[in-house]
């Protein structure tokens, strides 16, 4: 049995203003109407044996997962929330442990959730010839065969062939990191190397035994935090206090430079891991002038530019090699040469504890969501989105008084001990300190502009009595 082991975590920082902490990219539809994670799933229909998945993602992500795989009609084995971030390594080691308590070893396809195959048939293929390689008790990585010296990405050098079937697989000879332009033309020019893709296949017992004599104390705190985490809802709670003892690695260094089971697998199946604007120029539709347009656009004397609107027309006249991302609340141009110097924009928002490196105007959450329309000195503007049969957290707040209008639908606001009903044009008033709760009951969604007005109105300004989605009482979330 096949089980995939979808890694859903990471900020994408690349591909900002797109990509922000709270809806990265991989949860975004950036190819087509499926978002990354959606189409990671999805082109998995029609390999043989396999199962379920097992997801690990970012505990902030959880709901949008959990509702991006009930959209595409998909029940996984497990969605196993990260309390911490620490890269591929302990995450696929929690997976494993977790595929071990549901199958008798099982064999383990780890897949990132924010890349692009087009070729799916020989992704198939590629995937059943190393069903068999895996059982032989290699550790296989697909290494993509690269089609120009791309800086981009780190490499692998091939090894002679495996003597057992390879299909092609070779042993791993060694990895490198990025090259710089000249090294990676010569890689390329060479065919000695691959592309290293971050995709695995190896048995759970393979991956767990090697752990265990390469990252030993790393394992020992997944085991913890598999052993006191719990369930909640639709997901796995990985305990924090032992998750947060895990040594942060990528299972590159932890594992695959050091065994000698490694093995790849070249992977020539039409791959991008879409991981900056220049990559979604190269795969995307181009114009007349060799353009990738999205959203409403006019040019005039452009070429090979990346041009994406979301709520604005974008007007460009006599540019070349650039890129330009417009948001609701956010622009950037930059030169595409330089885009994967985009994190560092990302950086800077962060230390000047700018909300555009967090979110977006427009925030989702399990009951709908909220957007901010306009910001003062202690006022903000939202306006708020209430799925049908769906209701916000009994909570209350210490710094901030709110105020509810109804533009559509229809809402019970609890307001202390009273239950009050409200429809179009009407509206209620929430007094700091008091505690409230909004709830749709209707057939269509509730919508609402709310004006919050106080000292102090952060979304960590809530206290939580009592909430259908078993969320913190104290936390991020509205």
């Amino acid at each position: 049995m096949i089980i995939p082991l979808v890694l859903a975590g990471g900020s994408g920082t690349r591909l900002w203003p797109l990509s922000r902490e709270l809806f990265p990219k991989q949860l975004l539809n950036i190819t087509d109407d499926h978002s990354m994670l959606e189409n990671t799933l999805l082109r998995l229909n029609g390999l043989d044996s396999v199962s379920a998945p097992i997801i690990v993602c970012n505990e902030t992500h959880r709901f949008m997962v959990a509702e991006q795989l009930r959209r595409i009609d998909v029940t996984p084995l497990s969605i196993m929330l990260e309390p911490v971030g620490r890269n591929t390594a302990p995450a696929i080691a929690v997976a494993a442990l977790k595929a071990l308590d549901l199958e008798e070893d099982p064999t383990l396809l780890v897949l990132p959730a924010d890349h692009v195959i087009y070729n799916v048939p020989r992704f198939h293929d590629l995937v059943q010839k190393s069903v068999a390689l895996a059982s032989l008790g290699y550790l296989i990585t697909f290494g993509i065969v690269p089609d120009s010296p791309e800086t981009g990405y780190g490499y692998i050098k091939k090894g002679d062939l495996l003597k057992n079937g390879s299909y092609g697989a070779c042993v791993i000879d060694r990895f490198v990191e990025k090259p710089d332009y000249d090294t990676a033309r010569g890689y390329l020019e060479s065919g000695e190397y691959l592309w290293n893709s971050g995709m695995f296949m190896f048995r759970a017992s393979g991956i767990i035994n090697e752990l265990e004599q390469y990252e030993p104390e790393m394992l020992k705190a997944c085991r913890s935090a598999i052993e006191n985490g719990c369930s909640d809802l639709d997901f796995f709670r990985l305990d924090s206090g032992g998750f947060s003892k895990a040594r942060s690695e990528s299972i590159d260094y932890a594992v695959m430079e050091k065994t000698d089971k490694g093995a790849i697998m070249p992977f020539d199946a039409g791959w991008n891991d879409l991981g900056s604007w220049d990559a979604l120029w190269q795969t995307g539709q181009k114009d007349e002038g060799n353009n990738v347009i999205l959203g409403d656009v006019l040019l005039s004397d452009v070429k090979n530019s990346c041009i994406y609107s979301q709520h604005r027309l974008i007007a460009a006249v006599g540019i070349e090699d650039h890129v330009i991302v417009e948001t609701k609340d956010a622009l950037l141009v930059a030169s595409r040469d330089r885009v994967q110097d985009v994190k560092k924009i990302v950086e800077q928002l962060r230390k000047r504890g700018r909300e555009e490196a967090i979110s977006h105007s427009r925030v989702l959450r399990p009951w709908g969501a909220y957007e901010t329309i306009d910001v003062e000195n202690r006022f903000q503007v939202k306006r708020i989105t209430v799925k049908p049969g769906a209701k916000l957290s009994l909570q209350k707040h210490f710094h901030r008084a709110e105020h509810w209008t109804v533009v559509s639908g229809t809402a019970i606001v609890t307001r202390g001990d009273e239950e009050i009903l409200l429809s179009e044009n009407e509206s209620t008033y929430i007094p700091l300190g008091t505690v409230h709760r909004l709830e749709n009951p209707g057939r269509i969604p509730l919508e609402l502009i709310e004006v919050q007005s106080g000292s102090y109105l952060g979304e960590d300004d809530i206290v939580r009595y009592d909430d259908v989605y078993g969320r913190q009482e104290f936390c991020q979330d509205k």
